[in-house]
């Protein structure tokens, strides 16, 4: 058999870390490694995207696109690519398109080179403008396939959805099978007929939470997969990729044999290793089921992430012991709202549904607007109809939407608020308002506070309590020229911002009587 060496992208940086312990990897660390790794030969690094754009800015005060850059600057041979939701970019809903297309625009200027775009209904109208941004920026266009389970998701639908991506030129096709279901036969059957019949690379993604991924990727090899996805060892198994180590060595001697340095991915295993250790969470931000195998997956079809939601949702109503029922409940909902993907955000849907179902006693009593707006049409057109009872429980007799989600939505770029201008540094801090309004506003803040103290010396909570008492200062002082015209104290403007220090300034003055 003539040599046919698979491409391999790692996902280190993104999905492997997402999936294990809840993206909380920091730029800081992947620098040290990032050039060994840019030596491998991996065919591109997912480095970008997901629910990393959100964690960084939300939980550890970073600037997700001055991540981009920095690596950038030391992966100079492999292609940076990121996951993008669609018309949900990399956020929870449905966003205009003029945020869509500024993103990617953006994204390509600082260094992404492949956005593997997906749809959690896999609505092509919703990818649609993605795509067509990607292929006007010179960007490769992956068009995305959510592989699920049900009676309507066979291989004929498959192969409908990736024609459709294929007219709208992507560079290849992409099945992704977020929750590790994707058996080997129907992965060798699924790969053959995506291969014959639309004629692009495919490339998969697999998860190893059901044990099958290794078995799925070998099946694949044989197919003509062009492009699997793992991660390195310490970030591997469970909800993650399965090992890079471990398939390099597996397919060695065979004709999809990548060819890597098994040294070389050793080494950067032992860094990784360390690095793990360092992240463990004893807080449990990690979940350590992550870390298993679990087959159960493969009966529930319940993805990990949402797994571990409805184990909050529960836990929160003091009401664990109904884990069961909500467990049974989650299939019968998932029927009749049309048989949607369990992946962000129709996964949550899904689950919140089943759970109040559950609690309720009385199933779709309570019906969180998200749902509402999912059954009017406003995520996307279901893979199949919605059942017609529960959508009049749901909406009455509300029609639902036609036309593309995204026909309704205004463009909100050039409506930033006047009171957050003044924390706006660049068309980058624009699109990341218009995507999280209040956690970027709260990062923009805390960015500037970092910098006063690397200006001053002054501790951020020091800085963050001095610019309080000026802002009740400068309240005071307004009130009292209110009152006693120009013998006020401080004489200032209505909403005048201050510094601390520029006002302690002016209190010394007034004390002395100037």
């Amino acid at each position: 058999m003539a040599a046919k060496p698979v491409k391999i992208t790692d996902t280190t940086f993104r999905d492997a870390h997402q999936s294990l312990m809840a993206t909380r990897m920091r730029t800081e660390s992947m620098i040290p490694i990032a050039e060994k790794i840019d030596q491998v030969g991996f065919f591109s690094l997912e480095v970008w995207g997901g629910a990393t754009f959100d964690v960084c800015i939300r939980y550890l005060t970073e600037d997700p696109w001055e991540r981009i850059r920095q690596l950038k600057l030391h992966i100079k041979r492999t292609p940076l690519q990121m996951l993008l939701r669609g018309q949900n970019v990399v956020g929870y809903r449905n966003y205009s398109d003029d945020v869509v297309i500024k993103f990617v625009e953006k994204a390509a200027e600082n260094g992404i080179d492949i956005f593997r775009i997906f749809d959690a209904l896999n609505d092509v109208r919703n990818m649609e403008v993605a795509i067509k941004t990607v292929n006007r920026v010179g960007a490769h266009a992956q068009g995305t396939i959510c592989y699920t389970i049900s009676p309507v998701h066979t291989i004929e639908h498959y192969v409908e959805i990736a024609k459709k991506l294929a007219e709208l030129n992507c560079d290849s096709v992409c099945v992704k099978d977020m929750a590790g279901m994707l058996a080997p036969q129907p992965a060798h059957e699924l790969v053959v007929a995506l291969k014959r019949e639309v004629g692009l690379p495919v490339h998969l993604h697999c998860h190893s939470t059901s044990g099958m991924a290794m078995m799925t990727y070998l099946r694949a090899c044989e197919a003509g997969v062009d492009m699997i996805d793992t991660a390195f060892s310490p970030l591997a198994w469970g909800t993650s990729q399965p090992p890079v180590e471990s398939i390099a060595a597996a397919l060695k001697g065979t004709p999809y044999d990548p060819g890597f340095d098994m040294v070389r991915l050793n080494e950067i295993a032992e860094y990784l290793r360390e690095l793990r250790e360092k992240y463990y969470d004893p807080l449990r931000l990690i979940n350590p089921k992550s870390e298993r195998v679990d087959p159960s997956i493969i009966i529930h079809q319940i993805p990990g992430g949402m797994f571990s939601n409805l184990l909050e949702q529960l836990r929160e109503q003091n009401a664990l012991d109904r884990l069961k029922e909500v467990l049974e409940e989650v299939p019968k909902v998932r029927k009749e709202l049309g048989y949607p993907p369990l992946v962000t955000p129709t996964s949550q849907l899904v689950g919140i549904q089943a759970v109040f179902n559950v609690l309720s006693g009385k199933r779709y009593s309570i019906v969180p607007k998200e749902v509402k707006d999912y059954v009017k049409g406003l995520y996307g057109k279901p893979p199949a109809p919605i059942n017609e009872e529960v959508k009049k429980k749901i909406i009455g007799d509300e029609k639902p939407i036609t036309c593309r989600p995204a026909d309704f939505l205004e463009h909100v770029l050039d409506k930033i608020p006047d009171d957050v201008k003044p924390y706006i540094e660049s068309e980058e801090d624009k699109i990341t308002y218009a995507l999280f309004p209040k956690a970027a506003l709260d990062f923009f803040k805390k960015r500037k506070t970092k910098r006063k103290e690397a200006k001053t010396g002054i501790p951020p909570e020091r800085i963050m309590e001095l610019e309080e008492v000026a802002a009740v200062s400068v309240a005071v002082a307004t009130y009292l020229r209110s009152l006693h015209g120009a013998k006020a104290l401080i004489p200032v403007r209505a909403k005048e911002t201050i510094s601390p220090w520029v006002l302690a300034g002016r209190q010394s003055l007034a004390e002395r009587g100037a």
